[in-house]
């Protein structure tokens, strides 16, 4: 038997957690491509994007009460589907995630002074990992405060773009009379933000900006906002640290995504009052555009502020979900056996933290990788859509869903998965491939005896 993790998170923790994944720098770019892909069925965009995050959180909470183990769907998959499937889901995961790791840290950096980013990103990376070494109630604690300050900048600018004027007549000739700023001014400390997450960039591609209505622009704008809140697994990744799984997890997977889709909802009316669809569609910092034209110039330094944090809160939890998925591969020798082991006071995976920590900054010295890292909008929906099926596996004795929310997740991950870009879609399946052959050749042996 392995030696387990010590179970120190409460609920409050895991909502947390939970929230700092899902509330990430997405909510403060997101809505305008998103906007340029559903034009005025946004909502109905933001609705389909529910009922996705929906079906996978709660075939996600569902498992993990039965399996309250560190990995999330690596393990999901290898007990009610195959080891094959589990190691499938934890390839894509471990490498996609650690890729956006640094694509989240040097998010970070370009917020905070865009001509320092990669030093503010690896300092942000060091920073991280040696919080999450001192113990996962101390990443909790951080992990609170950061939230408490971006809920407070996004009731902020909720306030102010509905409490100002309706939006102002859109002005095709002459841009400077729509309040957006000089696209061309040189951003300075906590100035104009960097450009979107990766996963959300990725997707940005192939939308048309038209508008109007269309059943692959609504897919296109739900992709976009999927991807911006896609983080609510990661209480279930960490379950082998929450005290009483069974009632913890569910509660707190349901309790953070219905938090997360209420600020959500509330920001995408407050920017639709405030800026109208057009304006939104162009904006590059619809946030801080809202604040522009509400007339409330503090807030938008405070805004940019806000979009920093929330992306060190979002790279915290991420770290944290990937070392857990790393510890729980190292188990079962998927990974090397050396990541297998726990910290006897801090109760911690300290080598798999610290080895995602230095791959991390690794990556970080030899590339910019915000662009670049095309596979994981693709890796985490098919990871999903393996949680997904492993939730159709389960009995009623074992707390099955409903049999409609795991078959809808399923097909619905399938369906934005294969809509995403092409780019997209051909580098996720080259990297799935990479890893089923690596999988294969190293259990050929053991197939053979």
């Amino acid at each position: 038997m392995a030696e387990r993790l010590a179970r120190r998170l409460g609920t409050t923790d895991a909502v947390v957690i939970g929230l700092s994944a899902m509330i990430g720098a997405g909510v403060f770019v997101a809505f305008s491509p998103a906007v340029q892909a559903a034009g005025s069925w946004l909502f109905a965009a933001l609705a389909l994007a529910a009922v996705v995050a929906y079906c996978n959180a709660t075939s996600s909470a569902r498992l993990a009460a039965l399996y309250p183990e560190s990995g999330g769907t690596y393990v999901y998959g290898r007990r009610r589907l195959s080891p094959f499937w589990g190691y499938l889901a934890g390839w894509g995961f471990t490498v996609g995630k650690t890729a956006s790791c640094a694509a989240m840290a040097l998010t970070f950096g370009a917020y905070v002074a865009p001509a320092l980013a990669q030093p503010l990103a690896i300092g942000a990376v060091v920073g991280v990992t040696a919080l999450n070494l001192l113990g996962v109630r101390r990443s909790a604690g951080a992990a609170r405060l950061m939230i408490a300050f971006v809920l407070a900048v996004l009731a902020m600018v909720i306030a102010a773009g509905l409490l100002s004027g309706p939006a102002p007549p859109f002005s095709l000739t002459d841009p400077t009379a729509n309040g957006m700023p000089d696209p061309l001014a040189t951003p300075g400390w906590l100035g104009l933000p960097p450009e979107p997450e990766p996963e959300i960039s990725m997707v940005a591609v192939a939308v048309s900006g038209e508008g109007s209505w269309s059943f692959l622009g609504v897919l296109q704008g739900a992709g976009l906002l999927f991807f911006a809140f896609a983080g609510y697994a990661r209480v279930a990744t960490l379950g082998e640290e929450v005290r009483d799984p069974a009632r913890t997890i569910p509660r707190a997977v349901g309790v953070a995504l219905a938090i997360t889709l209420a600020v959500y909802a509330l920001v995408a009316l407050a920017a639709l009052h405030a800026l109208g669809p057009e304006r939104l569609g162009l904006s590059r910092a619809p946030l801080a555009d809202v604040a522009r034209t509400a007339d409330v110039a503090w807030l938008v330094p405070v805004v940019s502020a806000g979009a920093a944090v929330a992306t060190l809160g979002a790279l915290l939890a991420l770290v944290l979900g990937v070392s857990r998925t790393v510890l729980a591969m190292a188990r079962n020798r998927d990974l090397p056996a050396f990541l297998d082991a726990i910290h006897p006071a801090r109760q911690v995976p300290h080598r798999a933290e610290l080895a995602v920590g230095v791959t991390v900054i690794i990556l970080l010295l030899l590339a910019d990788l915000r662009g670049a890292i095309a596979f994981s909008s693709f890796g985490v929906l098919v990871y999903y859509a393996i949680a997904n099926a492993a939730a159709l596996t389960l009995t009623r004795d074992e707390g099955a869903p409903r049999r409609a929310v795991p078959v809808a997740g399923l097909g619905l991950c399938l369906v934005l998965a294969f809509t995403l870009p092409w780019p997209a879609v051909v580098t996720g399946l080259a990297v799935f491939a990479f890893g089923a052959v690596l999988w294969f050749l190293r259990h050929r042996p053991a197939a053979g005896r």
